[in-house]
């Protein structure tokens, strides 16, 4: 059995955050139908727009790696997302909803931005600055959206949710 090296880990957590955003790409849509808020719809769409040209570099390093782009199943966001699933549920008619959203949300960008600043850094530890440089274009992005809901949920979502209670 061959021995795994640095370029096979990278390749493995590669097609684990190719198969996260593209079942982020499909949640999208359900969160911004679920939300009440329409800046909170608003913040999921232009997330979604995000994600597909994050898709698209996540395709570029595969390139640059001489890799095909092929997903793994990631039990990890599967089950974020599954959370998230469970939240737009639990608080369909509740106040809370947007929150729980947004919570939902966080944990998402969250796990997203775990991955892409290790891939970044292993990008840089193997002289890949191609790689490293798409990877952090994604990993503002993903840093961007955070503060984004944390904003809304600041300046709005959780008051909004405090006083319907």
């Amino acid at each position: 059995m061959k021995t795994k090296t640095m370029e096979d880990l990278f390749h493995e957590t590669l097609k684990d955050i190719y198969y996260a955003e593209r079942k982020i790409l499909r949640a999208l849509p359900k969160m911004a139908r679920g939300a009440t808020s329409p800046d909170l719809k608003a913040a999921f769409q232009k997330h979604k727009d995000e994600t597909e040209v994050q898709v698209e570099r996540l395709q570029q390093v595969f390139e640059l790696i001489g890799k095909p782009a092929r997903g793994k199943t990631c039990p990890a966001i599967d089950g974020i997302l599954e959370e998230g699933e469970e939240a737009l549920q639990a608080f369909a008619d509740s106040p809370a909803l947007d929150a729980s959203l947004i919570a939902a949300a966080q944990a998402v960008e969250h796990y997203e931005m775990a991955r892409y600043g290790t891939l970044r850094r292993w990008a840089e530890v193997m002289g890949m600055k191609d790689a490293a440089k798409l990877l952090d274009q994604t990993l503002q992005e993903e840093g961007m959206t955070d503060e984004a809901l944390t904003q809304l949920a600041d300046t709005s979502i959780n008051q909004a949710a405090l006083q319907a209670a």
